[in-house]
């Protein structure tokens, strides 16, 4: 059996951003997952979280899923606040990483293999207003040829640095003007199975 942690980064904004997307993925993420065997865990930042236990939940999960709206090319910050708070409390207590890698003792080490996590993934899944066709175009004015995963590499990276495998990310895309929901509801089950 895996262990899967999904973590709800949704922030409310009445009458804007309801975070009903954002829920319907993170509950198809977690059906399609306990109907593959593995037993999932849920955090909703917004409804709260305890620092400690979250750092519990990430030690022993396998496999971590961020489920987040893009707001301003980024996270709400509320997602920026828990990495802060329970990434650093994972590293006091000596969980998830010990530092960043490097010693005075050894220059050959490289900043960034300090992690306790080797073995595990990570998935961003993210909701987008931007279209499909912003990213992987060197065309695009905007992102000029980068993906999503590109455009978002400061939420892998924290991951990376302790020691997770990044997975390809999934994103829905164009929610508010164009929104596919069926059909992306269909690639994120699609894609979920294929990882166990």
């Amino acid at each position: 059996m895996k262990k899967v942690l999904i973590i709800n980064a949704h922030q409310k904004y009445d009458g804007f951003a309801e975070g009903k997307l954002n829920q319907t993925f993170m509950d198809i993420a977690k059906e399609t997952l306990e109907a593959k065997g593995c037993e999932v865990k849920t955090t909703y930042i917004e409804k709260s979280y305890e620092p400690g236990e979250e750092v519990e939940k990430h030690v022993w999960a396998d496999l971590v899923i961020t489920q987040t709206p893009v707001y301003w090319f980024n996270t709400p910050w509320i997602y920026k606040k828990y990495i802060d708070e329970v990434f650093t409390t994972g590293m006091m207590q000596g969980k998830i990483l010990v530092d960043d890698g490097r010693t005075r003792s050894d220059i050959t080490k490289q900043y960034g293999t300090g992690g306790l996590s080797q073995g595990k993934k990570f998935i961003l899944s993210t909701t987008w207003n931007a279209p499909r066709a912003a990213f992987n175009d060197e065309n695009q004015i905007l992102y000029k040829g980068k993906s999503v995963d590109d455009a978002l590499i400061n939420l892998s990276a924290v991951y990376k640095f302790c020691g997770y495998e990044i997975l390809e990310g999934f994103t829905s895309f164009d929610v508010m003007k164009n929104p596919e929901v069926e059909n992306d509801i269909k690639l994120l089950k699609e894609k979920l199975e294929k990882l166990f």
